[in-house]
């Protein structure tokens, strides 16, 4: 083959390449939001929003969400003895609330024929809140923490109308561990705490308070597709 030939050749697979790209047209992403309702190691709701079909034969979507859940606090008397003091006065009352951020990958997989179904997992970070309250005991204090995690799961979509699907999701997320404190005293990972109770340690405070660490979630909702 000739050099002008070879080169008139190059030309002509990349016109053909460059005409194939105008056919297909600009990629489209697909928007979708959702709400979803269920059990997230508690009572959860869910507000999310997810891309897909963001690049022409990328198999991946992304999904962001936020999520809040009623969460067990963990024990009055033992979170008033590590964070508090030794006081055995008063009627406890508690309770306990989860803010979870959760970004996500997502990948289709085939369960069944007519089941659109997809394949998630990514990072997540939580802020936990467990409230105690002694009343006639004159203690209120809350024991707060924040950590890093992640999870995974699998997600299926099932057709309602051309815009609006009903979504199951189920999956579990784990939480490294992370600073607890209330009133003026923290634990930490590392047993470098600050101002301690007597002789506890952060095993003693994690075991204490509610705060999930695995956490299994069944939710149902609605997406639309915008």
């Amino acid at each position: 083959m000739t050099k002008p030939v070879a080169i008139a050749l190059l030309l002509v697979l990349a016109v053909g390449s460059s005409l194939n790209a105008q056919d297909q047209g600009p990629v489209k992403p697909q928007f979708t939001g959702g709400v979803q309702f269920g059990y997230n190691s508690g009572a959860g709701l869910a507000f999310s929003g997810m891309i897909s079909e963001f690049a022409r034969g990328f198999p991946l979507g992304a999904k962001l969400g936020v999520w809040y859940s009623s969460v067990e606090a963990g024990s009055a008397w033992d979170a008033r003895q590590i964070f508090i003091n030794n006081a055995t006065n008063g009627s406890p009352e508690k309770k306990g609330q989860n803010w979870e951020l959760k970004l996500d990958f997502l990948y289709p997989v085939k369960l069944l024929s007519a089941l659109q179904t997809q394949m998630f997992g990514g990072v997540r970070h939580s802020s936990f809140t467990g409230n105690f309250k002694f009343v006639g005991g004159n203690e209120d204090f809350d024991v707060t923490s924040s950590q890093w995690g992640v999870g995974g799961g699998l997600e299926s979509h099932f057709g309602m109308s051309r815009r609006v699907d009903l979504l199951l999701t189920a999956g579990v997320d784990y939480y490294f561990g992370g600073m607890l404190y209330g009133h003026d005293t923290a634990y930490n990972p590392n047993n470098e705490n600050v101002n301690p109770r007597e002789d506890f340690t952060y095993s003693d405070a994690d075991a204490a308070i509610g705060r999930p660490t695995l956490k299994p979630l069944v939710m149902l909702g609605f997406g639309y597709r915008f």
